[in-house]
């Protein structure tokens, strides 16, 4: 009797332990992963990029499962909100605009925007875009910029599901010029190494568009947010997130 009631207790905890290992907490990011280094997909088709290692780290210092989901930028904050996902790490800026849809976690990576086109182009500023073509991904805010600051001038604005799409239009001489993320556009040229292409004119900081940072969007009021918040603080004292923006940003060491 006594070896069945022992059996039973220890069945009993071995279930008790599976169900709690089963109940583990799991966060179910949004990403789209055609913007390297921030989210890509490596030679083994496996999501990297320092959003996705750093999204893992938050899930590790608050001690859950991390998930991605990966689809079209400008499917993502609709889809948070629908609850597809719990967060979107996706090197998206915090905009008034986005603000009113959801809410961010404390900025995560210091961000700004650059024009990149050929070297053999008669540019020498943006300026000198007046009646060319530039490539932008769809529903960005670097979009949102073109047609404010640059629609009138008579630029044409090319919209682009992937930024990559854009840079490949642009060295097939469908546009003229790319208009994207300064680190984004640093990884493209870094890949092609000293080549055809350069940045056009200077970096634009314009807190309007660009916010003050990438951060993780939730969906408004979500207790979230502050847990995010606090494993970021955390990651940035203990050197984790310094350690995992080397690894993706070696030259700004």
């Amino acid at each position: 009797m006594k070896k069945l009631y022992a059996i039973a207790v220890t069945t009993g905890a071995l279930a008790l332990g599976s169900l709690q290992v089963q109940a583990a907490e799991t966060i179910r990011f949004g990403t789209e992963a055609t913007y390297p280094p921030f989210e890509f997909l490596d030679e083994n088709n496996e999501l990297t990029g320092f959003d996705i290692d750093l999204a893992k780290a938050i899930c590790t210092e608050i001690k859950a499962e991390c998930t991605f989901n990966n689809q079209p930028f400008d499917s993502l904050i609709p889809s948070l909100r629908y609850r597809r996902f719990d967060a979107v790490i996706a090197g998206m800026d915090i905009t008034p605009a986005r603000q009113k849809q959801v809410d961010f976690s404390m900025p995560y990576f210091e961000n700004s925007a650059s024009f990149v086109a050929a070297k053999t182009k008669p540019f020498k500023s943006a300026d000198d875009l007046k009646g060319k073509a530039v490539g932008v991904q769809n529903g960005s805010t670097f979009q949102t910029y073109m047609i404010d600051k640059f629609e009138k001038q008579g630029v044409t604005i090319r919209p682009y599901e992937t930024i990559q799409n854009a840079f490949l239009d642009m060295t097939n001489g469908r546009v003229d010029a790319v208009f994207s993320d300064t680190a984004v556009a640093n990884d493209w040229l870094l890949e092609r190494g000293e080549g055809d292409y350069g940045h056009l004119g200077e970096t634009i900081r314009d807190a309007e568009y660009f916010g003050v940072g990438y951060g993780i969007a939730v969906r408004q009021n979500d207790p979230l947010k502050e847990r995010i918040d606090n494993a970021l603080t955390t990651l940035k004292k203990n050197g984790t997130w310094q350690a995992i923006h080397d690894k993706y940003f070696p030259e700004a060491r």
